[in-house]
């Protein structure tokens, strides 16, 4: 049984009510999926295109664009056109720009709905994304919630409040078609929310600890709240939000989801913290080999370990891995040591062992 079907096994996830977002579908029985953010200006389309394009390579399934005005709104049909994954506008105040992104094609909306105006603003919107099938996710933020929710102060009972109140304004108008987020940077503040929330509706959650922080931090604070939630069986898509290129997002999310057990896309690097056994360039060799992970999208365990104490035995489960010794190393495949080369070498061998993997699972082995 490899870690993915261990995931799967130890963690029941919560039963949401499937949302179709283009051709994604969020909850049910669906993988979690992975989304990032754009931070360039949505009206710059060869920017955001461009930036659209590297998350997909990392591989981002759901992508947001902010719509602050109508210049951005304007610039979504070219946004959307060819694009491969779905295309949310985040909307906030002015209900005339989720009208303006609905006409353009995006495949989903992020809004208040209490903080687009007045119920016949709202009316529109769910009209209007009723009519393209366009679900709606209600994004509760810690920062932004009603004043009068906040009397006794900010706690999980008022994101909770605050998402039931925008649910109920959907639902009055016949629209389900709906994923719940409640964001902050706090995270047992996050984390209590979510599972209060979890007893009282059935929607698909995104979830996510928002305003992180930096790559380091960021990644840290995320990978704890996140993680908190997918192991209790709830989320049903994710973002890592950090101060950075949001290339960076997609990557952190993947690794929260490998370490789960809950996601197998990419390559998984185990590496020891080194020790006074060490005679090889352990540190270097290791960040390495990371960077030239990134470039792999199959899941592979690769293993980097200082010496043959935490090498082809501890490591065994690795499909390849280094094994260091004095001035030279160990190449193991399952456990199984198949060559020693010298410590100048052991990436580009490893690399190689890898390619050869990789092409025995495409099928060319050996051609």
């Amino acid at each position: 049984m490899n870690d993915f079907e261990l995931g799967a096994k130890y963690m029941q996830r919560r039963k949401s009510r499937p949302v179709q977002l283009g051709d994604v579908t969020v909850g049910g029985a669906a993988p979690i999926s992975v989304q990032s953010m754009t931070n360039t200006d949505t009206s710059d389309v060869t920017a955001t295109r461009a930036q659209i394009g590297r998350l997909i390579e990392a591989g981002c399934e759901i992508v947001r664009v902010a719509v602050p005005d109508k210049k951005a709104a304007k610039a979504l049909p070219a946004i959307k056109q060819g694009l491969t994954i779905p295309l949310v506008a985040d909307i906030h105040f002015d209900y005339h720009l989720a009208l303006a992104a609905i006409e353009a094609g995006v495949d989903g909306l992020r809004i208040n709905p209490g903080n687009i105006g007045g119920r016949d603003k709202v009316v529109a919107v769910v009209k209007a994304a009723q009519q393209k099938h366009i679900p709606i996710r209600i994004g509760v933020n810690a920062g932004s919630l009603e004043k009068d929710l906040l009397q006794e102060g900010l706690n999980p009972q008022a994101l909770v409040q605050s998402a039931l109140r925008h649910v109920a304004i959907l639902e009055e108008l016949g629209f389900y078609d709906v994923k719940i987020s409640l964001k902050a940077s706090d995270v047992p503040l996050m984390l209590t929310a979510y599972r209060m929330l979890a007893e009282k509706v059935d929607y698909p959650f995104h979830i996510g600890v928002t305003e992180a922080g930096t790559v380091f931090a960021g990644s840290i604070k995320s990978a704890v709240g996140i993680g908190a939630l997918l192991s209790e069986g709830l989320g049903d898509t994710i973002r890592v939000s950090l101060t950075g290129d949001p290339v960076q997002e997609v990557r952190v999310a993947y690794e929260i989801l490998k370490a789960l057990g809950l996601r197998s896309r990419g390559a998984e690097l185990i590496s020891c913290p080194t020790c006074g056994r060490t005679r090889i360039d352990l540190v270097s060799i290791a960040g390495e080999v990371e960077q030239r992970l990134t470039l792999i999208n199959q899941p592979l365990k690769v293993a980097v370990m200082g010496c043959v104490v935490n090498g082809p035995g501890e490591a065994k489960h690795a499909d390849v891995g280094i094994a260091g010794g004095h001035g030279e190393g160990l190449i193991f495949r399952k456990g199984q040591i198949i060559r020693k080369v010298p410590e100048n070498l052991l990436v580009e061998e490893l690399m190689k062992e890898i390619d050869h993997i990789i092409q025995g699972r495409n099928g060319d082995e050996g051609i």
